[in-house]
């Protein structure tokens, strides 16, 4: 069997976000043992200097026994966010004044 019919055969369920130049593949895979696991791609557009474009993915594997706990940091990481920065996004490319502020984390008992 091919590997790209192998990669596609476990596929249960897809669905895609388009952000920009980003798009986000949330698929449900089945495993071997008829189990199901969850993959985040990010695959982000590029172009070379000769025009030609590629793509630069990552991707996370989620199975079930961490989605509790993900989705717990995922929630609470993406609240802080809100809370210090608001909804607006700032971008250096559209404010030449921005000044980043740093965020450290200044115990173990914060991690």
């Amino acid at each position: 069997m091919s590997d790209y019919k192998e990669r596609h055969e476990n596929e249960i369920f897809t669905k895609v976000l388009k952000a920009g130049r980003r798009t986000y593949f949330f698929d449900v895979r089945e495993t071997k043992a008829g189990d199901y696991y969850l993959t985040i791609t990010e695959s982000k557009k590029n172009f070379g200097e000769n025009g030609e474009a590629s793509f630069e993915k990552h991707k996370i594997y989620l199975y079930k026994e961490d989605f509790k706990s993900f989705q717990d940091m995922f929630k609470e990481s993406t609240d802080f966010i809100i809370s210090q920065k608001g909804e607006d996004v700032i971008s250096e490319r559209h404010d030449k004044d921005f000044k980043s502020k740093s965020f450290t984390i200044e115990s173990d008992e914060e991690v």
